[in-house]
């Protein structure tokens, strides 16, 4: 009997003007325990997932299965056992994490074999762009690009020498409700003033200038402009953020969270100040996954 455990990161994504392309994993997860056995059965151990009313209808379960088909091979049967720390529509690339562990799940109980870039490619088949499943298949920062032949490149930034906060409002934002505020099209003088300024943003990270990436977070003109009211409370989370340190406060994904980028060993200081004022919202020091999407193989009992 098989049994290992699949553990895959949250993400952000969009941060400020790096729309669709720039994304970061994150160090709360989804955590899904894998036995195999006779029967599929399915046993969720957290109140941030939905319950389903049988197997079949689980978004992993319909993940793999697709996978395996694609592949021309079944699923054999197992035991998931699922534990979640990743909210659902908040921003932090629940979506994401879900496809990920669904696709891991495939290449596992079908010897599948996938490559990293395999699997990046599916994932952004499913989900749509790359901007999310790429850190967390990858770990770190990963500035991607879906190119018009669909081939995908991405790069993955060194080390920031960074940690984040995160504020998670009690209410849901669907990436189809946020997507519906935006322009079908920018300018020309939009679209490059845009470009400059992602460009900007990417090489202070790379150089340690984070003064002036934080600067450029906070500068998008593709799309914070367009989500602003949809988010609660943006400009006074962005104004005490910098008040206590922060170099940048931008919206995480398509909302409603917010993240602040601060200086390494200083989440948690500005997160408790940032408590104080948020008292109805989790706010979270989190740190930078480094690793990515991971196998464990556990010992039967």
């Amino acid at each position: 009997m098989n049994k290992f455990t699949i553990a895959v990161p949250a993400s952000t994504a969009n941060i400020g003007p790096g729309f669709d392309s720039a994304g970061m994993a994150l160090n709360k997860y989804l955590n899904v325990q894998v036995i195999e056995q006779e029967k599929w059965e399915i046993e969720n151990h957290s109140p941030l997932l939905p319950s389903v009313a049988t197997y079949t209808d689980h978004f992993i379960y319909k993940v793999a299965k697709q996978i395996a088909e694609k592949y021309g091979k079944m699923l054999r049967a197992c035991k998931l056992v699922i534990y979640s720390d990743i909210p659902l529509a908040r921003g932090l690339g629940s979506s994401a994490s879900a496809v990920l562990a669904g696709i891991e799940l495939a290449n596992q109980l079908c010897s599948l074999s996938l490559t990293l870039e395999d699997k990046l490619k599916l994932a952004t088949e499913i989900e749509g762009h790359p901007d999310n499943v790429a850190p967390v298949i990858f770990g770190g920062m990963v500035i991607s690009a879906v190119m018009s032949h669909q081939s995908i490149h991405y790069f993955q930034l060194p080390n920031l020498d960074l940690d984040t906060v995160v504020y998670i409002p009690n209410i849901e934002l669907s990436t189809e409700a946020a997507r519906s505020v935006l322009p079908n099209s920018f300018s020309r003088d939009d679209a490059t003033a845009a470009s400059g300024i992602s460009n900007l943003m990417i090489a202070s990270l790379i150089s340690g200038d984070y003064n002036l990436a934080g600067k450029m977070m906070e500068q998008d003109v593709f799309h914070e402009p367009y989500r602003a009211e949809l988010i609660p409370n943006y400009q006074m989370i962005k104004q005490e953020a910098k008040s206590q340190g922060a170099y940048g406060t931008v919206i995480s994904g398509a909302g409603p969270t917010m993240i602040s980028f601060v200086p390494r060993g200083q989440g948690t200081k500005i997160a408790s100040f940032m408590k104080e004022k948020l008292s109805d919202y989790e706010v979270d020091a989190l740190v930078i996954d480094q690793t990515g999407l991971q196998v464990h193989q556990d010992l039967i009992k």
